[in-house]
């Protein structure tokens, strides 16, 4: 993996454009949420876009107050980029802001935006770019140890989990570091790499890339991608889980969430089946690999019906089960130990 930290002008300008899925608007909340000191404001095409929580700024205001780079923080289902956001892209772009976006389409693949650039000095920078020359998986046990967050389905909290876990066993004085497999993982982590762009045959070799060999006590704490059951994105899930050899994987839900999110006709599985699935294909190349808790997005519930919740699953399961953004994950973190 590289290690060469991503270097972005700060302060940032959260790009929303009229995105009103928070789903889809999950890079800027992420951005917004666990690194909000370099975040400045928020740009919003029109009233009903989703609302990070941040002032509202248009493209001049952004360039008198010195932002430094405008994040795109939504995604589309393919990763493309619409017509209509290239205005304000490339009215940032002539005023001197990087852009910075982790799209399955580049930044630098679009004329307009390419000359917008040129004539403002500012770079455009695009996230999704992985290493070259990844290896085709050995399958090789490596030292250290590795947990690995899966979901019941897409953007419900896998980076989260993985994030959180990072904050609570640092502060508990344990050896362990967040590792970002998607592109708003690395704008927080400021390294990582972009699993689902790889090429299938690599994607498992990638995951040992992310994760290489380290001390016999340190925690990767590796942030999954898609959902091994789901109908678009179950193959990049499997090739990571395969790859990370996982000693321990958190499953991941979204409470009161009954379909896969964009693909109604498929319901979401439930958390056991999740667990065995995970465990039937990941002993593939780690056969001590068990679940050690259920991280649930509670967002959906108030605080007497989430404390329920939680603990008719713990019962359920025989797992401790926690919203990390309100009890933290501690309870998890002592099955580690």
């Amino acid at each position: 993996m590289n290690k060469t930290p991503l270097q972005l002008r700060s302060p940032y300008l959260i790009f929303v454009g009229d995105e009103s899925r928070p789903t889809y608007a999950k890079t800027g909340k992420g951005v917004a949420d666990w690194r909000p000191e370099l975040c400045m404001g928020q740009l919003r095409l029109c009233n009903t876009a989703a609302d990070l929580g941040l002032p509202d700024m248009p493209v001049a205001t952004a360039s008198q107050q010195g932002v430094g780079s405008l994040i795109v923080g939504t995604a589309l289902v393919g990763g493309s980029i619409p017509d209509s956001w290239l205005d304000t892209l490339c009215e940032a772009a002539e005023s001197g802001i990087d852009i910075v976006a982790g799209l399955h389409t580049r930044l630098n693949s679009i004329q307009v935006l390419r000359n917008a650039a040129k004539k403002g000095h500012s770079q455009l920078i695009d996230i999704r770019v992985p290493p070259e020359d990844i290896p085709v998986a050995s399958g090789a046990k490596r030292t250290g140890k590795r947990l690995l967050t899966v979901g019941t389905d897409c953007a419900l909290g896998k980076k989260y989990t993985a994030l959180q876990l990072e904050r609570d066993m640092r502060e508990l004085g344990m050896d362990a570091d967040f590792r970002a497999s998607g592109q708003t993982g690395i704008m927080i982590a400021g390294t990582g790499i972009p699993i689902d762009c790889v090429i299938a045959d690599f994607i498992s070799g990638a995951a040992e890339l992310l994760s290489p060999d380290n001390d016999p006590d340190h925690w990767d704490l590796i942030e999954g991608q898609g959902g091994i059951f789901h109908p678009g994105y179950a193959a990049v899930s499997h090739g990571l889980l395969i790859g990370s050899q996982a000693d321990a994987f958190v499953v991941c839900h979204a409470a009161g969430r009954t379909q896969i999110e964009g693909w109604e006709a498929y319901s979401v599985p439930s958390i056991g089946e999740v667990i065995d699935r995970t465990i039937a294909v990941g002993s593939l190349t780690n056969t001590e690999i068990r679940c050690v808790g259920i991280s649930v997005n509670t967002l959906s519930l108030g605080t007497d019906e989430r404390d329920d919740y939680l603990a008719e699953l713990a019962s359920t399961y025989g797992l401790p089960c926690v919203d990390p953004m309100i009890t933290g994950t501690k309870a998890i973190i002592q099955q580690l130990t």
